[in-house]
């Protein structure tokens, strides 16, 4: 449901189902193996010895068979990436993140943020969300002013990240029972760093990504205008 355009701005691609496909391709670029471990994009196989030069024999990919989900630091650098499956097996994680490396620190990157500044700054408001798609769906639906914590729970970080470029957050978690205790989490951080926060919460368990699937673009910015909360303690 992604219009070109979208899927060309947030470089979203696809990893092969090929065990390895993007490992054997990296190396045919030119890229040594032991740094495709070092920065998670391959995994190290368990018969790799120790000491040894790590060869396309001892490696495998990471995100194989997934839709993919670049990560960009606030400079427009990827610096990781998020792999959702397509597969409908309920034993196979729906998403494999990026380990923590030496240029992809988890809890200092909010996932849309190089995108998101200059509407933050803008608005004078950050919507915070939880996956990478409510951040997409946000941005087809031409709300730039969004960003996500990238798989993690809010940190002090990520927190400190927004408030330079505004005091004003609103917290729009998904409706159902994770959504709310990760709401829950975030909330008293938020206000401990000093920020304005407000809630918005969405019709029947829906999220940001499938709300605005149901609606116009101008009735889901009418909605996000029209339905947001303070916060009391």
């Amino acid at each position: 449901g992604l219009r070109p355009d979208i899927i060309q701005k947030f470089q979203l691609g696809y990893s092969l189902e090929e065990r390895k496909g993007f490992s054997k391709a990296a190396i045919a670029a030119g890229y040594q193996p032991k740094y495709l471990v070092k920065t998670g994009m391959s995994i190290l196989s368990n018969t790799f010895t120790e000491g040894n030069e790590i060869t396309i024999n001892d490696i495998f990919d990471r995100y194989a068979g997934r839709v993919m989900f670049p990560i960009f630091d606030e400079g427009n650098r990827v610096v990781g990436f998020g792999g959702r499956t397509l597969s409908s097996d309920k034993k196979m994680a729906k998403y494999v993140n990026s380990p923590e490396t030496d240029i992809y620190h988890k809890s200092k990157v909010l996932y849309g943020l190089s995108f998101a500044k200059k509407a933050i700054q803008q608005k004078n408001v950050c919507y915070l969300v939880e996956g990478y798609m409510d951040v997409i769906a946000m941005h087809q639906a031409g709300i730039e002013n969004v960003v996500a914590s990238s798989g993690t729970s809010l940190t002090i970080e990520q927190i400190k990240a927004i408030h330079r470029f505004t005091n004003n957050i609103v917290v729009l978690y998904d409706g159902d029972e994770a959504g709310q205790k990760a709401s829950d989490r975030a909330i008293p951080l938020l206000l401990e760093e000093g920020m304005n926060v407000k809630l918005l919460m969405f019709p029947d368990n829906h999220d940001p990504d499938s709300y605005s699937r149901l609606v116009t673009a101008e009735e889901f910015a009418a909605y996000l205008e029209n339905n947001v909360q303070d916060f009391l303690i």
